[in-house]
């Protein structure tokens, strides 16, 4: 099945965690097989995949326009197995010229460059998500100093990729503050319980998503709880404001391509942590954003009606989330 070109594609912000999430997928990556396999069965395989990381950054949006890409191991101290993995995925250069296009309509700098690679960010999950490697996949770099809004605004500048069978994904981290996650040795015990100050975050953006309360999203160092501690810098959480703003209908109220367009609720999909302060929550965005919710939830209780328990753990579920 296609995806219809009338019905736009739910965006996504997806929470990629350690590297060794690629070899011990736990509850997150577990969640990440769920929603490629939903995402086909409910829209179609996309056609192409535009990935927003906190791990492919510039001083302007630059599309890396290459016609294939590789997996980067930009990473070190970890399982030498990881630089065994091989991801191997087509770029998309009809795409980058048509987001392009959308940027430079909307006012915004945008360059274009036929270079590839896919780092850790991209290809640790594509790796569950998509495991054959078959969708073509077109990484956006953007600049890290840029505010949520303006993130936001970049988001909506790419809606209308949603008709026209491009999954837009942002993919960083709910919450990132590595000091704390190995501040009692570089091995932290990766079933360590949630803390207090991560678990009432990702609570509060999961409430304040639920309601569609952008004017608190948007100014979540001032608003949540912990907001600064959680992101010391917070590039790993921009990435969900450039899908939130992909989400929004080309045609809502507000200035197309601005962050004055009027964006729908943002829906926590998976919740699930490591380290016991790196949260893994996943979250969609759009018209199509329920449908996907209501259908990752049936498949979720599926799929814990027939799993036997799961060796390892790269993410520990949190109560009632899939």
């Amino acid at each position: 099945m296609d995806p219809d070109a009338s019905l736009p594609l739910p965006t996504l912000f997806l929470s990629h965690g350690s590297p060794m999430i690629a070899l011990d997928p736990g509850a997150a990556g577990r969640f990440m097989r769920r929603l490629g396999r939903t995402l086909d069965a409910e829209f179609g395989r996309p056609r192409a995949l535009l990935m927003i990381s906190a791990h492919t950054l510039a001083r302007e949006p630059v599309l890396l326009a290459a016609p294939g890409h590789h997996a980067v191991y930009d990473f070190g101290g970890f399982d030498p197995a990881l630089t065994t993995l091989r991801y191997d995925a087509r770029g998309e250069p009809g795409v980058a010229g048509r987001a392009a296009a959308l940027l430079q309509s909307a006012g915004l700098p945008v360059h274009r460059v036929d270079q590839g690679g896919l780092d850790h960010g991209i290809w640790t999950a594509l790796r569950h998500v998509y495991p054959d490697a078959d969708v073509p996949v077109l990484p956006l770099a953007w600049p890290p100093d840029w505010s949520p809004r303006q993130l936001f605004a970049l988001g909506a500048a790419l809606a209308p990729l949603a008709c026209e069978g491009v999954l837009v994904v942002g993919s960083g981290s709910i919450t990132h503050n590595l000091g704390r996650v190995f501040a009692g040795g570089l091995r932290p015990a990766v079933d360590r319980p949630a803390t207090p100050e991560s678990a009432a975050f990702r609570d509060w953006f999961a409430t304040r998503g639920a309601a569609a309360d952008w004017p608190a999203l948007l100014d979540y160092r001032a608003q949540a709880p912990h907001g600064v501690l959680m992101h010391p810098t917070d590039e790993h959480l921009l990435p969900f404001y450039a899908a939130a703003g992909a989400g929004v209908p080309p045609d809502a109220p507000g200035a197309p391509g601005t962050a004055g367009a009027t964006p729908g609720p943002a829906l926590r999909v998976h919740a699930s942590f490591t380290h016991g302060e790196l949260g893994m929550d996943a979250y969609a965005f759009g018209l199509q954003a329920p449908r996907l919710a209501a259908a990752l939830a049936t498949a979720d209780t599926a799929e814990t009606a027939t799993a036997t328990p799961a060796a390892g753990s790269a993410g520990q579920p949190s109560p009632g989330q899939g």
